[in-house]
């Protein structure tokens, strides 16, 4: 009916109420153009502080993506740790930096 609503002028929205609703059919396509949640970049940052308090990682050592499979989507999370050796290391460091 909102059509029929427009054409006879039967209903008088605000223009407030009007950009509202044109704003959030704007956004809802934008997100659905890019593909990619919001929460990506805050949750990157969140795991890689998690993962500093037991390794000494770069910025970069981490890839966050979200992949399409069918109907679902698939986050995929690929983080690049030091060397093995290296981690031992720097696990002693940060006990007696704590201590």
């Amino acid at each position: 009916m909102g059509v029929f609503d427009f054409l006879f002028g039967k209903e008088n929205k605000n223009s407030a109420a009007v950009a509202k609703e044109r704003l959030r059919i704007i956004v809802a396509q934008e997100r659905s153009a890019r593909g990619t949640p919001d929460y990506l970049p805050l949750m990157r940052r969140e795991i890689l502080e998690v993962i500093r308090k037991y390794v000494k990682v770069d910025d970069d050592a981490i890839a966050i993506q979200v992949k399409r499979d069918g109907d679902q989507e698939v986050l995929d999370l690929t983080v690049t740790l030091p060397e093995k050796n290296d981690a031992k290391r720097e696990a002693r460091e940060n006990e007696k930096d704590e201590a």
